[in-house]
């Protein structure tokens, strides 16, 4: 019963926060805000981790696969697929779920428990709307960015992984990227992390403006948002996976 509690009161939240915003300008000073702080925020860490993933799946492939018949150009197809596929969708997703999902709950509850959300709704401000709106249109804008640059990134860590290591040449690295590519990969991977911003976002902030008590429900409620976030994360790629590639 309890998770049928917490779907209805979700789903009441999620009523609330998509009703049309009283103030269309303040709405769009806020999502530039929160392109700024949840988007370009996370540049660096997406790319550190990108970069890496590129040249270790270039690696272990060339490493572990050593049968002569195999064609060389078969390690960059691997890291193509990959990245595009899998890494830089649903391990970026997690990596946000705790970058920007933690931060998420964490504000919200830190206005929760200090009275600042019972303030906005005695003003006569949908709260809701106001304070999670914004970051959820945000994060679905530019997380396809982040993941299209996560993409390009990673393949590019795995060709610096050649070039370093020689465990595979260059050329037919090159070769097997531009190997019968299929440019639905792209899609698939950009739905699936617009998905995956519209659930990191709306849990978080769900986690967030529910909160009670004090400073350690607060830290509480980030860490669920966390764990929830990342389960259903996994949850929606085995779904996506099935609905969009079978």
């Amino acid at each position: 019963m309890n998770v049928f509690f917490h779907l209805g009161r979700y789903y009441l939240l999620m009523a609330k926060v998509f009703s049309k915003p009283e103030k269309t300008k303040l709405f769009f000073r806020q999502f530039f805000r929160e392109v700024d702080n949840l988007g370009i925020g996370s540049l660096g860490i997406v790319a550190i981790i990108s970069v890496f993933m590129g040249a270790v799946i270039t690696l272990q492939t060339a490493y572990n696969v050593t049968n002569p018949l195999v064609p060389s150009y078969l390690f960059g197809i691997t890291t193509r697929d990959s990245m595009i596929l899998e890494f830089s969708s649903t391990v970026v997703g997690l990596i946000l779920a705790g970058k920007v999902g933690s931060n998420i709950a964490s504000e919200i509850g830190t206005m929760r428990i200090s009275e600042q959300i019972d303030a906005l709704e005695i003003m006569g401000i949908n709260s809701a709307n106001y304070l999670i709106l914004p970051k959820i249109t945000a994060a679905m804008f530019i997380n396809p960015f982040l993941n299209v640059m996560s993409m390009f990134v990673g393949i590019f860590g795995g060709y610096v992984a050649c070039v370093a290591t020689n465990a595979v040449t260059p050329a037919a690295y090159v070769e097997g990227l531009l190997f019968q590519f299929n440019s639905f990969y792209v899609t698939y991977s950009v739905i699936k992390t617009v998905i995956f911003a519209f659930l990191i976002t709306s849990i978080s902030s769900y986690n967030g403006y529910f909160t009670n008590g004090g400073a350690l429900e607060v830290g509480k409620a980030s860490t669920k948002a966390v764990v929830y976030s990342s389960v259903l994360i996994l949850l929606f790629n085995v779904i996506l996976t099935q609905l969009l590639l079978s």
